[in-house]
């Protein structure tokens, strides 16, 4: 999700609320792409290999540990990257600090209980975009919010659908998600 997140910043607003270069977009998204999914997904298949995950589906809460943890690292580096390079737009650290936070909490909450990463993602990039929406001076990003409340819907029906989780668990997800997404709200751009 994040990776979509950036592609929709980088590539959807005006040039003028990003203005990097086409290469310095590319960069940016691959970046996000390694950091926030290649690593993680090599990471779950070396901890399978390892035995230390039964499956790759992550069904059991106890097979969320470890790959929360290694997501968890990774987010932290591309957050720490963003935050100390200063060809990085400030917004950019701020966004996955956001996000890695949203990990961070969904791995001590797997500790206890077995809360949805997908409804956690997805109520943080609304809430992210939510607020991105209210800083821009024009309504860029009605659409990109109308869609992800869509697709948001989509992804909760299948999870419970699939019997992956309980209401309980998809909607906390989501609300958190949310929230950590707004919780930008009183920082000036």
């Amino acid at each position: 999700m994040p990776t979509y997140l950036f592609v929709l910043l980088l590539y959807y607003l005006p040039p003028e609320v990003f203005a990097y270069p086409p290469a310095g977009r590319r960069l940016i998204v691959v970046l996000v792409f390694i950091l926030t999914f290649l690593l993680p997904v090599f990471g779950t298949l070396i901890l399978q290999q390892a035995g230390f995950v039964a499956s790759l589906t992550l069904d059991a809460r106890t097979d969320r540990r470890w790959p929360l943890a290694v997501a968890a690292v990774c987010y932290t580096v591309l957050t720490v990257l963003f935050f100390r390079m200063s060809f990085f737009d400030y917004l950019f650290w701020m966004i996955m600090g956001v996000i890695t936070a949203s990990v961070y909490l969904t791995l001590v909450i797997n500790q206890f209980w077995k809360i949805s990463a997908h409804s956690m993602g997805l109520g943080g990039v609304l809430g992210l975009l939510v607020l991105l929406h209210s800083w821009l001076p024009e309504t860029y990003l009605l659409y990109p919010v109308i869609a992800v409340l869509v697709i948001s819907g989509a992804v909760i029906s299948a999870r419970l659908a699939l019997g992956a989780h309980t209401t309980k668990q998809v909607y906390t997800g989501f609300f958190l998600g949310f929230m950590l997404g707004i919780s930008l709200w009183g920082v000036a751009l």
